[in-house]
């Protein structure tokens, strides 16, 4: 019985189109924030893809993505046209033909629309070669003779190699091998000539399958193994694991099974490092055979039994017959006849479902094509009988299309009415809420002034009038205590009501400095928070620290001024009051026309959703001072850990 292996063929389904130059990828990626959104950055993007293709295809497609996405988003035709090429690359190797034929006819039809010729052929042997690694070979004749009239009017050599190594590639599925050895051998010869080896290693390695398969092993081998050192020369990992693996072929055909091990090692590693699954257990079952010869049919069958779950998780149907062959192989190598019978059955059941289904394609093409022809014919019938329907239908359609114009025209002009009437409701209304707003901003802007105002007044009747008559009873008292002679007890009575009379007076001037700092007045809003971060600290209530930040030659409008120094004032009295806290910060920053306000305190924290529900005074002062600022308040709290309030005010 013949053992059964299949050689992993690499294909040139792209090369026409894509042409890859290896760059350096580091260099690549440094450019790229730096690009513009042009078609210049979406062909960094298919360069950049083209350096992982060949060891990171997952990473490859999606800069080839991100290409495609740029391109729809500019209107660059010709990059999807390099997206398909390049993407359809990465998604031939990793066996996805469906998808890559679906794309490249949609890149035909992109090029047919730009009229650019060049990139029609290219794409048109694209496609054939999806074509015909899909097995269907009339098609993909087709679109070579269509690409190939095409490129007979470019006198181009690297496109002449292309496309004579893809035409090889044809021939050898058509089993017409002197024809691909003849079309080989020159793409060989002329891309040694320009000197290109990532192509030259595709080329070779693609002759080397059409020496095999003309029984040349000698001279097959001899290409493998120029191609392999290509392929680690331009570390493309992809052509080195065929190459591996295509060596082993040729092993395998002049019987050579226990110098198979090491190139079927490599190729395993390969293969699962590139997700190349097919590869894999190709590589796997040669691994079998290799332990076959030596006689180690247990581990033959391990590796066997691997190969077939690699086929089974990744529905490789194909290359599961081959495998249950092997596996039959192993299993009367064993004298397991029964279980070798199993395997042979389970064998010729896949074979005949997958003959079965082949055939059952075929049917269907064959029907697909009769009915075509049958709608062909019909359609020239039908088309008989319209034209002469045309005619009589032309007037009444001419009729047609003047009521339907005027409808339409006046639909729009009722359109436009309509919506220019809605247009102008819109604006009255908009402009109805502006002038509320303003409204109620100049309504709290006089309340807050009127407000300030009456505080200023308060504080200089308080600080000139009620302190200068506290300041004149204190200096009466003590005349009169130098003048009176006093009994002890009446004594110490005295000195009391002296000092009642010094907090009287130190509390009005707090109660004044409150109402109306003077060093605001004077000095400006910085030194006013500092002198009442100051006042905290000595009244022991709190230890407040205090920074401010760009603030110095600064000037501040004094209505903004005074309403920051209130919610800072109302903010630290919160905090004393309720937060049960040691320590605060009060933080002053101004840049670039933003003051920015932020307070902190070690204390118990509270949720800060009860705000949405706080009916204080303070707190609904804070909220329209800021308001009245036309600032952003946001609030961080949580229990245990303390508040952060921190205001942004637009100071332009």
């Amino acid at each position: 019985m013949r053992l059964i292996f299949s050689a992993f063929i690499l294909t040139t389904l792209y090369l026409p189109v894509k042409a890859q130059d290896l760059m350096n990828r580091d260099s690549l990626l440094k450019l790229l924030p730096l690009a513009k959104e042009d078609s210049n950055k979406v062909l960094l993007y298919i360069n950049i893809g083209q350096q992982y293709e060949s060891n990171e295809p997952e990473a490859a497609k999606q800069y080839y993505r991100a290409a495609r996405d740029l391109s729809e988003k500019i209107g660059y035709t010709r990059g999807l046209i390099k997206f398909a090429a390049n993407y359809t690359f990465v998604l031939n190797m990793q066996g996805f033909y469906d998808s890559s034929l679906m794309i490249n006819k949609t890149s035909v039809e992109l090029s047919r629309k730009i009229k650019d010729s060049l990139y029609l052929a290219k794409t048109l042997f694209n496609t054939g070669s999806s074509y015909r690694v899909m097995g269907d070979f009339e098609n993909a004749v087709k679109c070579y003779e269509e690409g190939k009239v095409i490129f007979a009017n470019y006198k181009d050599d690297r496109i002449q190699a292309q496309g004579d190594d893809i035409l090889q590639n044809l021939f050898t599925e058509l089993h017409q091998y002197d024809k691909g050895v003849e079309y080989g051998e020159r793409s060989v010869r002329i891309l040694r000539k320009l000197d290109i080896p990532a192509l030259l290693g595709i080329s070779l390695m693609n002759l080397g399958i059409n020496y095999q398969k003309k029984m040349l092993s000698d001279k097959a081998e001899k290409c493998y193994r120029e191609a392999l050192e290509i392929a680690k020369s331009v570390d493309d990992k992809n052509m080195e694991a065929t190459g591996y693996l295509n060596i082993t072929d040729v092993y395998f055909q002049s019987g050579r099974y226990k110098e198979m091990k090491p190139y079927v090692d490599k190729a395993i590693a390969l293969s699962r490092e590139l997700n190349l699954h097919e590869s894999e257990l190709i590589a796997t079952k040669a691994l079998a055979f290799h332990y076959m010869s030596v006689n180690d049919y247990g581990t033959a069958e391990k590796k066997a039994q691997e190969a077939l779950a690699i086929s089974n998780s990744y529905n490789l149907r194909i290359q599961r017959e081959k495998v249950y062959n092997v596996l039959a192989s192993i299993a009367y190598g064993m004298h397991n006849l029964k279980l070798g019978e199993e395997y042979e059955t389970k064998g010729a059941l896949l074979s005949d479902s997958l003959l079965n289904e082949q055939i059952q394609k075929n049917n269907q093409e064959l029907e697909k094509k009769y009915e075509t022809k049958q709608k062909e014919g019909k359609i020239k019938e039908l088309e008989a009988e319209r034209q002469l329907q045309a005619l009589s239908i032309k007037q009444k359609n001419i009729l047609n299309y003047i009521l339907i114009a005027s409808a339409i025209i006046i639909l729009i002009i009722f359109t436009l009415s309509y919506r220019n009437y809605k247009q102008k409701q819109k604006l009255q209304q908009q402009r109805i809420a502006e002038l509320e707003t303003e409204k109620k901003l100049a309504a709290t802007e006089a309340v807050l002034k009127g407000e300030e105002q009456e505080r200023t007044r308060l504080a200089k009747d308080l600080h000139d009038g009620l302190g200068g008559m506290l300041s004149g009873i204190k200096y009466s008292f003590q005349t009169m205590k130098e003048n009176l002679i006093m009994t002890p007890e009446n004594m110490q009575s005295f000195e009391r009501s002296m000092d009642m009379l010094d907090s009287s007076i130190r509390e009005m001037r707090r109660v004044a400095h409150n109402m109306m700092p003077e060093s605001l007045v004077k000095f400006g809003l910085d030194e006013a928070l500092k002198d009442f971060c100051n006042d905290i600290n000595q009244s022991g209530a709190l230890k407040v620290s205090y920074q401010s930040f760009g603030l110095a030659d600064q000037s501040i409008d004094q209505t903004v001024s005074i309403t920051i120094y209130r919610i800072v004032q109302e903010l630290i009295n919160n905090t004393i009051k309720h937060a049960a806290a040691t320590e605060a910060i009060v933080q002053l920053t101004k840049t670039d026309g933003t003051i920015s306000i932020t307070t902190e305190d070690d204390g118990k924290g509270f949720d800060t959703a009860i705000l949405q529900r706080a009916k204080g005074i303070g707190w609904s002062n804070i909220q329209n001072r800021i308001e009245f600022l036309k600032g952003k308040l946001d609030v961080r709290s949580e229990e245990g850990k303390g508040t952060s309030v921190h205001i942004e005010i637009n100071n332009n």
